[in-house]
């Protein structure tokens, strides 16, 4: 046996379980095909949104809340400015199919917000050039997680508390015996107690048939723009966003680095045959909404992408995450198809995860999270 616990990809939500991991016990292996952090997995990109406030699956907010806390550990723990707490805004057609359903889940949920008219958001956010029937709800509590900074943080913390890591090790088959789980790379294996697969846009290899036909590796991109006023889109005067504004929608996150402010079309993700080989460049469709969008919601930036690039992430078909083991007698553990929207939960999946594949604790109120939502007998 060369351990209790096997994570399989130092992503957004593996290293965050390696984490928890190394703080319930000392016997815990980190396998990255590449190294954490790396530049062609959904941890690409800078920064994602971090929110409070969001529409559907009421069930989401507990993790949200332990999320928060978990982020401000990790931060204390390592030193590093993870999470930039500069508010957040979801803006949209008053009556339209998002901000009522998004006022909705709120409700259900107590999650502290704001609402603003039109004219309450010229007056302070400027910067968004509103419909006549848009208004927006703030978030206190949103903010842009810096997304190389945390992966490499949480591995740097699990190290220390004596995690096992071994990066450009890709894992070419799972198999479960009467001893544990026996994984293999190349010529080398290992055996372990359990294992979590988390390896995002790459875990459908090592998935049993169900769960391979409900979900898809997509394609996601994402897009910056350079400020005219780069003040005005600086984290102390521009929140991360959400907009759904009738044939429109967009998100992004102020200019973290000074200069460009990340603006992206909103669930573009489209199907890709291998997770190895995304397109990074834009489609000239791609390209024409992305820059008609931003000349429309924001005057204050030029409406020339100065910078692309796109990242695999694996879907489910109901988009909801695969948490749980494949069943009852299994030793193998999913935490996986987070569908374009984990990682501000990473911190609290990353604990779920790490408390179940370890029998240290089992979560309720994660049915709409469990693979076998997906067996059909």
């Amino acid at each position: 046996m060369d351990g209790k616990l096997a994570v399989i990809g130092l992503g957004s939500i593996g290293s965050m379980a390696l984490w928890q991991a190394s703080r319930l016990s000392d016997s815990v292996t980190g396998f990255e095909a590449q190294a954490p952090a790396h530049g062609r997995s959904a941890v690409g990109g800078d920064t994602r949104l971090f929110r409070m406030i969001y529409r559907g699956v009421p069930d989401f907010y507990p993790i949200l809340e332990r999320s928060r806390d978990l982020w401000a550990e990790l931060e204390a723990e390592t030193g590093q400015n993870i999470l930039t707490r500069c508010g957040g805004l979801s803006i949209g057609t008053k009556d339209g199919p998002y901000i009522p359903t998004l006022l909705e889940t709120t409700r259900i949920n107590g999650a502290d917000h704001e609402i603003l008219s039109r004219e309450q958001m010229a007056e302070r956010y400027p910067q968004h050039n509103l419909r006549p029937d848009d208004i927006a709800v703030y978030d206190p509590h949103g903010g842009a997680l810096r997304t190389d900074r945390a992966v490499t943080a949480a591995v740097a913390a699990a190290k220390a508390n004596g995690a096992t890591i071994h990066s450009n090790t890709p894992i070419d088959s799972i198999t479960e015996t009467a001893d544990g789980v026996l994984i293999t790379s190349g010529e080398k294996s290992w055996t372990f107690e359990s294992v979590i697969i988390s390896s995002g846009g790459w875990s459908q290899r090592l998935m049993p048939d169900y769960l391979k036909a409900a979900t898809q590796t997509k394609r996601c991109f994402l897009t910056w723009f350079v400020a005219k006023d780069a003040a005005e889109f600086s984290p102390e005067n521009f929140p991360v966003f959400i907009r759904i504004s009738g044939d429109r929608s967009m998100y992004g996150a102020p200019a973290v680095d000074g200069a460009t402010v990340k603006a992206t079309l909103d669930g573009r993700g489209a199907p890709t045959p291998q997770a190895d080989s995304v397109p990074r460049e834009l489609s000239s469709a791609e390209i024409s909404e992305t820059m008609e969008t931003v000349t429309e919601f924001f005057p204050g930036l030029h409406p020339n992408i100065v910078r692309s690039d796109a990242f695999p992430d694996l879907f489910t078909s109901d988009g909801k995450p695969l948490m749980g083991h494949v069943n009852e007698e299994s030793k193998i553990y999913f935490a996986t198809g987070f569908s374009g929207g984990g990682f501000k939960m990473a911190t609290g999946y990353g604990e779920i995860a790490a408390h179940e594949a370890l029998g240290k604790r089992t979560f309720e109120g994660l049915d709409f999270a469990r693979p076998q939502r997906f067996k059909t007998n």
